[in-house]
């Protein structure tokens, strides 16, 4: 068992390993800029890890693809239409109840003004204030690649 360290403004978590016949969860997940903001969200605080903000998307269903899961879920979540541009990242991440296999991409709002239809708040923010936020331990990586990336306009 390890604890991992965490940037200033994300929780620690301690990390297990995962037990060899646990399937990842696979899950899609949006980075939506505009105006040099990022899109973020906050779970439920009923929900796994409830509290902390994300990057919205969900849970891919067996034979949808990665991107296909993404268009629907940001539909579900948050009333939009999006297209899916480049994979930014890829993260595993094992937590004690769960593991979970995430992938993230860069997005295109198309229509649509974001609302909470199935998270707890959206909201905007420049790159400075991700730090204000506490996200999901398996972001952190995901987290750091942004700090060191220019939001686009």
């Amino acid at each position: 068992m390890t604890i991992e360290k965490q940037p200033r403004g994300h929780r620690r978590s301690v990390r297990k390993s995962s037990s060899a016949n646990q399937k990842a969860i696979e899950v899609s997940a949006a980075l939506i800029f505009r105006g040099g903001k990022l899109l973020i969200t906050q779970r439920h605080h009923d929900s796994h890890i409830g509290g902390l903000w994300e990057f919205p998307g969900g849970k891919r269903e067996p034979d949808e693809t990665f991107e296909a899961c993404l268009v629907r879920e940001i539909r579900e979540e948050l009333g939009v239409e999006i297209s899916v541009g480049e994979l930014f990242e890829e993260v595993a991440h094992d937590y004690p109840e769960k593991s979970v296999h995430l992938k993230f991409f860069v997005c295109k709002l198309v229509s649509g003004e974001p609302q909470p239809l199935d998270c707890a708040a959206v909201k905007w923010v420049r790159k400075p204030q991700l730090d204000a936020h506490d996200f999901p331990a398996a972001d952190a990586r995901l987290l750091k690649k942004l700090a060191a990336w220019n939001f686009p306009a």
